[in-house]
Parts: structure tokens; C-alpha cells; sequence
């Protein structure tokens, strides 16, 4: 759902000028997304928009790195296309993927961003991601497993 959002806000700051977080709300709502001010705020962070001159002198919101986004992308298609299961142990993440294609998963989930993966180790098909707590595990395997669902 996060992700579809996020797909929809870059929709819109592209396709309107949009000023602020309040008629960014207004149309995610009208297009059916539930979302609070809260929301739609920590997405502009994590989506790391910029506000920037606009028509007239008016600030509009806009993705600066549409490149970096569309790499995210790419890398949730490997996870998807490669992850076969995954289990912890403390604060160790193992992911387990297609013969060949652990490399390639550990590349993606070092470049995806995630603050709590401090770095991964790929042999043929697992992976081992360290991660700082074992608070940021359980949050990394749930975000995995919604990723994995879309």
C-alpha cells in the first residue's frame, strides 16, 4: 500500500503543481488513499521530495532523483523475482533466494536505502544482512513481506 502511495504522489507532483502537504492530502484522498497529514509528511521524506520555484514564484513539490527512484524499483523486482524464505537470528537476517541469484538480492537490499541493514554477504543462494537491533530485524522482515505480497 506504502509503495502504491508513493507511486501516486509522484504521479501527481508531476502531473500538478502541488504547494503543499495539505493539497498534496487533499488529492491522494480524492483518488481513494486514506492518509493523514502525518503521512503524507513522512512520505515527502522518504520519497525525499524538494520544494522548488514554481509558475509565478510559487513553490511546487518535486522527486529531484527520478533515477534513484526508478533503480528502487529495479531492486524490488529482484527481491520479488529471487527471494524463496527468510529467518533471523538475533539481529542476523538470512534470506534465502534462487540458485545464482544471492548477489544480486544482497546488492538490493544494500542500495534500497533501509537505514537498518548495516551491510549483507551473498554466497549462491542466501544472503546474510546485518542489522542493528533486533527491533530492525523484525521491521526489515516485515517490510520485506510486504513487499514480497504486492
Amino acid at each position: 500500500m506504502k509503495r502504491d502511495r508513493h507511486e501516486k504522489i509522484i504521479e501527481l507532483i508531476e502531473k500538478y503543481d502541488i504547494e503543499t502537504q495539505e493539497e498534496l492530502a487533499d488529492r491522494l484522498v480524492r483518488e481513494g488513499f486514506q492518509v493523514t497529514q502525518a503521512t503524507v509528511s513522512r512520505d515527502i521524506r522518504e520519497l525525499k521530495l524538494s520544494k522548488v520555484a514554481g509558475r509565478e514564484g510559487r513553490q511546487k513539490y518535486v522527486l529531484l532523483n527520478r533515477q534513484q527512484h526508478q533503480m528502487a524499483e529495479k531492486y524490488v523486482g529482484i527481491l520479488r523475482e529471487a527471494f524463496v524464505s527468510m529467518d533471523r537470528a538475533q539481529n542476523i537476517l538470512v534470506v534465502k533466494t534462487v540458485s545464482g541469484m544471492a548477489m544480486a538480492v544482497g546488492a538490493a537490499l544494500d542500495n534500497i536505502g533501509w537505514k537498518e541493514i548495516v551491510g549483507c554477504i551473498a554466497g549462491d543462494d542466501t544472503v546474510m544482512c546485518a542489522i542493528r537491533t533486533v527491533e530492525d530485524t523484525e521491521a526489515v522482515m516485515a517490510e520485506l513481506h510486504k513487499i514480497l505480497r504486492k
